[in-house]
């Protein structure tokens, strides 16, 4: 695995758990700010052949 792929996983990984917290915490404004960048970065991920496992997000 390239060092750009796996910086992208772990920007997804990280993001996943910054938007799950944003969740549990009620915090609508920082759910839709880091569901905005789940979705750049899964866009980001699929125009350069990088699978993302499904994780329920």
């Amino acid at each position: 695995m390239d060092a750009f792929t796996a910086g992208l996983l772990q920007r997804i990984r990280a993001t996943e758990t910054d938007l799950t917290r944003a969740r549990d915490e009620g915090d609508d404004f920082l759910v839709e700010v880091e569901q905005g960048e789940l979705d750049d970065l899964r866009r980001l991920a699929a125009e350069h052949g990088v699978e993302v496992s499904a994780s329920g997000v």
